[in-house]
């Protein structure tokens, strides 16, 4: 026995099957976008750190992986201009520090 089945049946029920561009899950980061993603990040703790101990090394690897990063197309560009910032300031107090105390430490006391 055939049963004859309206076509809007048939395509309502394939429409539901195959998922719409909508739904379709993003594509997984390329591992380059990753590194981007994680230069940014080491960039920004740096950044951080070297404001506190070490600027002389921090500061300048600070803005090489922000820049890097940047170049890359990280998906944190705001961390990674974040780590830029704090490279200069870095940099921008041993510059301070050298012109106050003439030394590259710093000095408590």
């Amino acid at each position: 026995m055939i049963m004859n089945v309206p076509d809007t049946a048939l395509r309502s029920t394939a429409a539901a099957r195959t998922p719409s561009p909508a739904h379709t899950p993003a594509p997984a980061p390329t591992p380059a976008v990753r590194q981007a993603d994680g230069m940014a990040v080491a960039s920004f703790v740096f950044g951080l750190i070297g404001l506190l101990a070490m600027n002389l090394l921090l500061g300048p690897a600070a803005i090489v992986l922000a820049a890097l990063a940047l170049h890359r197309g990280t998906r944190r560009p705001g961390r990674a201009r974040l780590g830029l910032a704090l490279g200069i300031a870095d940099l921008a107090v041993l510059a301070w520090l050298v012109s106050a105390d003439q030394t590259w430490s710093w000095s408590i006391g």
